[in-house]
């Protein structure tokens, strides 16, 4: 259902003034899902969405096991239903000719293996979207988001004012209305592009790198109903299928975006990107470069935060982003909104002072998943996008650290795929990969470079540290 079909279905204007237990900004994949799991506990939800049009999104695409785990416990499995969705069964990760099948893992209770699904993430939006006009208490509203409203002290959230879209078939002379509406809890979820994320939050979002992105058509791919992970050079490449014919390509572009409107972006994917891609892609790479438009987006980072204004809480990308390399931004969205529907039942939202509480306690509890996923993304992009010369030992390492299988691809992929919540396990691989590039740095010395070798091991484990004891820090810091 493309455009702006579902709009007129999903939409309604409340009356000014009215009152909710909830108000919900952002009708994304965090805020549909909060929205109809909230009303299921016969909370009065107003949710409120800029454009309720298909959305039309490069990122967002790959929903690993640990995620779509999170969906059925939601009861929201079905909106994977009826959108081409893709089950997906681990990873194929690239290097040249060499390559290493990373399979999830077994689930012990079922004995079955782990999935995830692949799709077009405007599509999967959307039937999150009927799913919350379908849920008794949710009220959604095409609309805008202006501010938030204050109590007389200026101490506590209210609610918002928001400006409601305008209908097309109306004359543009109708004078614009703004509406205010009430709750005793606001959520923000209004996404990686806020505009409310500044007024509550200080730490600063980063952004290193941008993806560009394309559908290629009827592509055969090394490892079928798997992502792919290429270590090219500069950055990584992303593929994996989302529907029957599409498969979408990601390519991490570092620092400055070269410029699309001159040229410089499409000579970048031929000449750069192509020759680094499989021989059966290259075709329909070169295909897709000629006939669909070259999107990009950020690929940004802001560790999470807490909140002490009252009345008001901050979730998703509005709140915590990672690099997207792992895919792990739905996954960490929908166990966020099973923790909080486990932690905010009854009157809690009512209750300021015990909303703040439980907030506090969700920041540390959701770490168990949240926290290993940030770690393991800025981690891994580190390794292999960078071009330090130690950083490019350890990439070799982390790929030969794979080939060896075992323990050394089901610990890794455990992570990756949202299911092994503990930190520990992350920090032990991560210093095994290290240890092991070391090793191969000694095995492929001759006798006269040993004496170098050992100096340079000590900066290959320094590199090693920098790249992950400050992420691990900033997940630390409330």
């Amino acid at each position: 259902m493309p455009g702006n079909a579902l709009a007129p279905s999903l939409a309604s204007v409340p009356e000014n003034g009215s009152k909710f237990d909830i108000i919900v900004v952002g009708a994304g994949v965090l805020g549909s899902a909060f929205a109809t799991t909230f009303a299921k506990q016969n909370k009065q939800i107003l949710l409120i969405e800029r454009d309720l049009s298909e959305p039309d999104r490069i990122v967002g695409e790959l929903l690993q096991p640990g995620g779509y785990k999170a969906l059925k416990e939601l009861g929201l499995a079905d909106c994977l239903e009826g959108i081409d969705a893709i089950p997906t069964y681990g990873y194929g990760v690239i290097r040249g000719s060499e390559h290493v099948h990373i399979p999830y893992l077994i689930d012990p209770e079922t004995g079955k293996q782990d999935q995830g699904r692949s799709f077009h993430h405007g599509r999967f939006i959307q039937k999150l979207r009927i799913a919350a006009s379908q849920t008794p208490n949710v009220t959604i509203v095409e609309a805008t988001a202006n501010e938030m409203i204050y109590d007389d002290d200026g101490v506590r959230v209210l609610g918002v004012t928001c400006t409601p879209k305008k209908d097309a078939s109306v004359e543009s002379t109708t004078p614009t209305v703004t509406a205010q509406y009430f709750a005793s809890l606001t959520v923000i979820a209004d996404g990686c592009f806020s505009k409310f994320r500044k007024q509550f939050i200080q730490k600063p979002v980063s952004t290193t790198s941008h993806f560009v992105g394309f559908v290629m058509k009827d592509v055969q791919l090394p490892f079928p109903n798997h992502g792919h992970v290429l270590l090219a050079s500069p950055s990584p490449i992303l593929m994996y299928q989302i529907s029957a014919r599409d498969t979408r390509i990601l390519v991490d572009i570092p620092g400055k975006l070269p410029s699309a409107s001159s040229g410089a972006l499409r000579s970048y994917l031929e000449t750069v990107v192509r020759p680094q891609l499989p021989e059966s892609v290259q075709k329909a790479f070169m295909t897709a470069l000629e006939t669909e438009r070259l999107r990009s987006m950020p690929n940004s980072f802001l560790p999470p935060s807490t909140s002490s204004e009252l009345g008001v809480i901050l979730l998703g990308d509005a709140m915590n982003m990672r690099h997207p390399l792992t895919g792990g931004g739905m996954t960490v969205a929908l166990n966020d909104v099973v923790y909080l529907r486990d932690m905010l039942r009854g009157d809690v939202t009512k209750d300021q002072e015990e909303t703040m509480v439980q907030m506090e306690l969700f920041f540390w509890k959701r770490k168990e998943l949240s926290g290993v996923i940030n770690v393991l993304a800025q981690a891994l992009y580190a390794l292999f996008s960078g071009a330090d010369e130690n950083l490019i030992v350890l990439r070799d390492g982390c790929f030969s650290y794979f080939k060896m299988g075992g323990e050394c691809i089901a610990g890794p992929v455990g992570l990756l795929s949202g299911i092994t919540r503990r930190r520990m396990v992350l920090v032990y691989h991560f210093y095994a990969v290290a240890l092991h590039s070391i090793w191969l740095m000694f095995h492929k010395a001759t006798w006269a470079e040993v004496p170098a070798t050992f100096f340079r091991a000590f900066s290959v484990m320094w590199t090693a540290c920098v790249v992950l004891l400050p992420v691990m820090w900033s997940e630390c810091k409330a």
